[in-house]
């Protein structure tokens, strides 16, 4: 089974929709690092994705360092700052799709958003 997580910082307090469109960037960028079987496999399989959310950057930047260690396709969002944050800031992270298995053992603790 195969799953992308979108992992986006709650200290941030970003609006709804500024919120839905760092999740997309997020869940697009990563999908882009993924191999060509694994997002066949994901796509067949529903494209299974969950959003959850951590306290602030430093508990984010663990979760990417532990989901490069680990190999797993991921992408680091930084906003360009055009509208409610300022240039660079880091608001999300998108792990997979992968195997389940993988990101559960860095993200399975991670409240739903």
């Amino acid at each position: 089974m195969y799953k992308q997580v979108i992992i986006v910082r709650k200290d941030l307090n970003l609006s709804k929709g500024k919120l839905a469109v760092q999740a997309a960037h997020a869940s697009l960028d990563s999908y882009k690092n993924a191999n060509e079987k694994t997002k066949t496999e994901w796509e067949r399989e529903g494209e299974k994705k969950v959003v959850v959310k951590v306290e602030g950057l430093k508990e984010l930047l663990d979760i990417y360092k532990k989901a490069k260690e680990m190999d797993l396709p991921c992408s680091l969002i930084r906003d360009a700052g055009k509208t409610e944050l300022p240039p660079g800031t880091i608001t999300a992270l998108g792990i997979g799709p992968c195997k389940e298995k993988d990101t559960d053992k860095i993200t399975k603790k991670l409240k739903l958003l």
